[in-house]
């Protein structure tokens, strides 16, 4: 019998057809996958353009128990607003305050948790702070605005002992800085979380 070239041919037509298929499956992927990759790169591009921007200034009051935290959002101008701001105080130097082994030198770990390392926190009355003065109540606002926090001095914590134990905290902060991040949220983008430091200018004095 001679060879049946019709089924050969069609054979052939049908893998060439299949391959030819899975070749276009394939780079279908591929630009699909392209694509996804440019357009993440592109939102990633947008969202980091859209970094928030604060001007901060810090204000002592007569006696340098009491400031006022002055927050500008001076930009980017596209951004346009801020649906939601956080504003938290944090340590404001480097050492490791990790929490001590209960009882340790007769420190409380739960007092140690929400004590705060620094010279200023939030007035709770005048901001909605939590307890510990680390944060204040979120707030919206829009590019060119701000908002003024009211702040105290920190405590020094309750195991500090002896008569000089608040001379003592005071002279730590000597120096230091009052450090903040900016947690911020505006509908249809990822948060930002954005550090910033926030030079202390010479107390007034009391005459």
């Amino acid at each position: 019998m001679g060879t049946p070239w019709a089924s050969v041919i069609a054979g052939t037509t049908a893998v060439f057809s299949a391959v030819a298929t899975g070749g276009a499956w394939l780079a279908a992927r591929r630009a699909n996958s392209t694509a996804e990759a440019v357009a993440r790169i592109e939102r990633d591009r947008w969202h980091a353009d859209l970094t928030p921007q604060f001007r901060v200034t810090l204000e002592p009051k007569r006696g340098g128990d009491a400031a006022d935290l002055i927050v500008h959002l001076a930009g980017p101008f596209p951004l346009h607003r801020l649906d939601e701001i956080r504003v938290e105080v944090t340590q404001s130097n480097d050492r490791d305050y990790d929490t001590p082994a209960a009882g340790r030198h007769g420190v409380d770990p739960e007092q140690w948790a929400v004590q705060l390392w620094g010279p200023y926190k939030f007035l709770r009355r005048a901001n909605g702070a939590d307890s510990a003065g680390k944060t204040a109540r979120p707030f919206a606002l829009a590019v060119g605005k701000g908002r003024t926090f009211a702040l105290t001095r920190t405590d020094p914590p309750p195991w500090w002992r002896g008569n000089d134990s608040e001379a003592r905290w005071r002279a730590r902060w000597i120096g230091k800085p009052v450090r903040l991040v900016f947690t911020c949220r505006r509908d249809g983008f990822e948060p930002w979380m954005v550090p910033c430091e926030v030079e202390r200018p010479v107390e007034p004095q009391v005459y």
